[in-house]
């Protein structure tokens, strides 16, 4: 049969998807096997210990320990970006993801991201006993890493998730800003990568050889997925430019708030009050830092700082030094972003906003920068007392774990309490609480910080937190009598009110 005025038949026309998808699956089957071979390639080279390959692996791990090795705020950066690639951080990251789709009923890609996660996590401890490769060794160490180097968790991890996650939200993604994120997270890959290899952990062949191993198992798995569609009557996809499922997207999509009570400050205008409030931060926290360090030359018993730790030592247990060690992990930097990517994923999925998510980002990053920048300027020596844990890079005012720990469960709490009115929201208030403080007495009784390092940290934590908030506005699209500062003033007029009737009456 042909089609009336077109000279093309329905048979051909109907022909058309079957060659398309044909010649996307070759395209991708020959990518696959590239990917693949040229990770068996590298594989054996490795296991055969090829010497030209060997000279550029350790004269790059060499040369790059002598660049990092001093530079502490270079190795802050490195560690924070390295962070980003952990089993602390994918792990939540994509748990999460999947329980988001799950809640709205999207239940195949959730088995995608699951299946796909997890197959990452066998392939990489797997090859690392089979290949047994000893990790680099060069001559100023400035990070650890368990177990064997070929091939790098992290570049493989962080390649399958991330990439995972992109070809799952990628529906949700206006069109002009596909390109744009698709970019964005393969140099957040790439970054990951090379902090593996500047932090001496890893050579480079163990960080391309878990790109190759990352590229071929996303395409085994995205194939996969394409198969799984076909055979349900679903049309193919062509994954890198609309998605896995491209119909998932009024599912997958953040709405627009509708009105609110409150009129959100310019993007440009929100940066240059975030900017000018970080100098004044900064600011305040370096001033104070400067004071306290040249106040004994740092060893001063301002509110306790010497007699304190001292104290702490003397009655060290090893029950408590177990304890402490599990208090002082949940303020470490991977945990921190692990449970505030988690946030934010849940804050999507269940607000479905952006400016929540924004709220975190800028909360968290803000942090870093002023406690990189801080430990920069103010270099205090920490405790003179035997510490329990590895050598730090970074001095000791203020204390990043505390700081960071008061930010992320404070942003927390802010988010949920004007949001719901059901009991649980004061759990989350309980941690901004608890948690920094149990964080802050670990790192006192392990030898880490001075009382002052903590009051630093507070600090911070005071000065940026309210500024943040009021200028993301992270509820702002919330109906106003959710709003607890408006029901507190609702209150206090209904107060003054039967007040001045009483007065009125007597």
């Amino acid at each position: 049969m042909w089609r009336k005025g077109t000279g093309v038949s329905t048979v051909e026309t109907a022909k058309r998807p079957l060659r398309r998808f044909t010649g996307r699956s070759l395209a991708g089957l020959i990518v696959v096997l590239a990917t693949g071979v040229g990770f068996g390639v590298l594989l054996a080279l490795v296991r055969l210990k090829w010497q030209p390959m060997e000279g550029v692996d350790h004269g790059v791990a060499r040369d790059l320990n002598l660049v990092v090795a001093h530079d502490r705020p270079l190795l802050a950066v490195l560690r924070t970006v390295t962070s980003l690639g952990s089993h602390t951080v994918l792990f939540p990251l994509v748990g999460v993801a999947a329980v988001s789709l799950l809640i709205r009923r999207r239940i195949r890609l959730a088995v995608y991201l699951a299946v796909t996660g997890l197959g990452a996590l066998i392939l990489d401890p797997a090859l690392k006993t089979v290949v047994g490769r000893v990790r680099p060794v060069v001559a100023d160490p400035v990070a650890y890493g368990p177990g064997n180097s070929f091939p790098s968790g992290h570049a493989l991890g962080s390649l399958v998730s991330y990439g995972a996650l992109l070809l799952v939200f990628l529906p949700a993604l206006p069109r002009r800003a596909r390109r744009p994120v698709t970019a964005l997270v393969a140099l957040l890959v790439l970054a990951i990568g090379f902090s593996r290899i500047a932090l001496g952990v890893h050579y480079v062949s163990d960080v391309v050889g878990g790109w190759l191993l990352g590229v071929a198992w996303l395409g085994v798995t995205g194939y996969a997925f394409q198969m799984w569609r076909r055979e349900t009557g679903r049309p193919t996809t062509e994954p890198l430019s609309e998605g896995l499922e491209p119909e998932a997207a009024p599912d997958l999509k953040v709405e627009h708030p509708e009105g609110g009570h409150s009129r959100p400050l310019h993007p440009i205008a929100a940066t240059s009050v975030l900017v000018v409030g970080w100098v004044f931060v900064f600011g305040l926290v370096t001033g104070l830092g400067e004071l306290i360090d040249r106040y004994g030359h740092g060893q001063g018993d301002l509110l306790g700082d010497s007699t304190v730790p001292h104290w702490l030592a003397a009655h060290r247990t090893a029950t408590l030094n177990q304890v402490t060690f599990w208090f002082s992990e949940a303020g470490n930097t991977h945990l921190i972003i692990g449970v505030g990517l988690a946030a934010a994923a849940l804050a999507l999925a269940w607000i479905r906003r952006w400016r929540p998510v924004v709220f975190l980002f800028v909360l968290m990053a803000g942090e870093v920068t002023l406690f990189v920048s801080a430990v920069a300027i103010v270099s205090r020596p920490r405790p003179d007392v035997p510490h329990l844990e590895n050598h730090l890079p970074t001095s000791s005012y203020p204390s990043g774990h505390v700081a960071a720990t008061i930010c992320l469960y404070t942003g927390i709490a802010l988010l949920v309490f004007p949001r719901t009115r059901a009991w649980w929201r004061w759990l989350t208030v309980v941690a901004a609480v608890l948690m920094p403080l149990l964080v802050a007495a670990a790192r006192l009784y392990r030898g880490m910080h001075h009382p002052t390092d903590l009051l630093g940290s507070v600090l911070l934590a005071a000065c940026w937190v309210p500024l943040v908030y009021r200028v993301v506005q992270p509820c702002a699209d919330e109906p106003a009598e959710l709003r607890w500062a408006v029901r507190l003033g609702r209150w206090y007029r209904q107060r003054r009110a039967t007040g001045a009737v009483a007065s009125a009456n007597e």
